[in-house]
């Protein structure tokens, strides 16, 4: 009879061994749904209002009117289609997945050429993608875009300075698309321009050297001159040529003139695979 009260003691354990498997199994389909949404549904997206989509807020009405001339004249001198997008959120999702999926909603690029470009930025996130369309990804090559990233796009971010970010991001993939990637690293492997070139400094310091000794020279002949010593005669006046000129260092971002987004642009039913690059600051 002893064994009674054990196989009692037994039984109760083993029930409730069962009521708290069946407590987690009722959990575990509780917060399933909440993981598994993600890899079942898409993202809300922003609505497509143009060229450039501000949802975020980056820039101002100046930036976007530049912006938007220069995506225009790109489409006109190449057919190729390049947007801007910033948005408040990536809801979850890799940037990855939010490019490609946004990039065949909006469809942007020719249909047949696949000729689109994206630049997704989500400062919430801290996170930028350049997405690219099929059909030119041997040319914007995932390390070209991740190049155009690191170096021309995340510095200026880092420093708070979006629209400047996104304008040379925009400067360097136009290049490419035109055919210029050469000049795109060349910037990135830090070609030497006017404002950073230490030659430019030493070219300056020697002439000063030279024309600090020209005017030495020509003050100790004024004085031997007016000195009355024998023998000695007056030289005739020298010109000294200063190099440089009207002409302007670099580029800069150049705008004006009507604004060519906006005004019911859409994509033009381009196809995307998940090429290009991302980045993080």
């Amino acid at each position: 009879m002893a064994g009674a009260p054990n196989a009692a003691r037994s039984f109760t354990l083993h029930s409730e061994h069962r009521a708290l498997a069946c407590a987690m199994l009722l959990l575990l389909f509780a917060v399933l749904p909440a993981f598994l949404a993600p890899a079942f549904a898409e993202p809300v997206y922003p609505q497509l209002s143009g060229r450039v989509t501000d949802e975020a807020g980056l820039l101002t009405p100046q930036d976007k009117a530049d912006i938007e001339k220069v995506l225009a004249d790109l489409e006109q001198t190449s057919t190729d289609q390049l947007a801007v997008v910033t948005v408040k959120s990536l809801q979850g999702y890799p940037i990855e997945d939010y490019g490609v999926g946004l990039g065949r909603k909006w469809g942007i690029g020719q249909k047949g050429k696949d000729n689109g470009v994206l630049l997704i930025v989500a400062p919430n996130d801290r996170k930028v993608r350049i997405e690219v369309g099929r059909r030119i990804e041997p040319f914007m090559t995932d390390t070209m875009s991740s190049l155009i990233i690191q170096n021309a796009i995340l510095p200026k971010f880092r420093r708070g300075d979006f629209a400047g970010g996104i304008k040379d991001g925009i400067r360097d993939i136009k290049s490419v698309l035109l055919g210029d990637a050469e000049e795109v690293k060349r910037r990135a492997a830090g070609g030497r321009t006017a404002q950073d070139d230490p030659s430019d400094m030493m070219n300056l310091l020697i002439f000063l050297l030279i024309f600090a000794f020209i005017v030495w020279i020509n003050y100790r002949q004024s004085q031997v001159v007016q000195s009355g010593v024998p023998g000695s005669r007056r030289r005739g006046g020298g010109i000294v040529v200063i190099p440089g000129g009207s002409g302007s260092w670099g580029g800069g971002w150049s705008g004006g003139g009507d604004s060519g987004g906006g005004g019911g642009w859409s994509g033009g039913g381009g196809d995307f695979g998940g090429g290009g690059a991302s980045g993080s600051w």
